[in-house]
């Protein structure tokens, strides 16, 4: 039974998850899919939508597209985690790459600029995924985005560039679509991966 870890990177509405198994030093790809985590009847951008509200109403919407993301991300996760089980392969850790964005907490401050509105979306649905990942008992890992390669190439004791380019190599055999987005959520998932076997051998 193949060991697997699941990285996610998010985006405004939705994200991308990717399940990689095998050796920590040569994982191939298991799984890769487009998972959305808001329904359409809500807006993605909602601190964007509320910005003309009073503060009661604002508050109101934002709740309800935090609980719809929560809802969307938990049924997502523990789906993916279901089919692999299924399949025969032990989830053992799960990775998402983070932004730098404002809390989800605090709608003055997430309402101050366009910027902030932005990164307050994004830290919305960071937080639903990690939240999500949470109940399976796995060990959740987290990595900013802009430290995520410094870090791997660290930790796989390889430069920056080597790691883009074992990144790609991964995805050949999945074809398009492989883009950052993937790359990077196979990169923490990578970590986790290596981050497991580590706790494995000094066990």
């Amino acid at each position: 039974m193949p060991n697997v870890a699941l990285g996610f990177r998010a985006h405004t509405g939705w994200a991308v998850a990717v399940a990689l198994g095998g050796r920590p030093e040569a994982p191939s790809v298991i799984d890769r899919r487009r998972l959305d985590l808001i329904d359409h009847a809500l807006p993605r951008q909602v601190y964007h939508a509320v910005s003309r509200l009073d503060s009661s109403s604002a508050e109101k919407l934002v709740g309800r597209v935090r609980e719809c993301a929560n809802a969307f991300a938990k049924r997502a996760v523990q789906s993916l985690i279901d089919e692999l089980k299924a399949a025969d392969h032990a989830v053992v850790g799960i990775g998402v790459v983070v932004g730098g964005g404002w809390p989800v907490a605090g709608l003055a401050r997430a309402l101050s600029s366009h910027a902030a509105k932005h990164g307050a979306e994004g830290a919305l649905y960071c937080d639903a995924l990690i939240q999500a990942a949470e109940p399976s008992g796995l060990p959740v890992t987290s990595v900013y985005e802009r430290d995520l390669y410094d870090l791997a190439a660290g930790v796989l004791r390889a430069t920056p560039d080597s790691v883009r380019d074992r990144l790609t190599d991964l995805g050949r055999p999945m074809g398009a679509p492989w883009n950052q987005d993937y790359k990077r959520a196979a990169l923490v998932a990578w970590l986790t991966i290596v981050a497991r076997a580590a706790d494995e051998s000094s066990d």
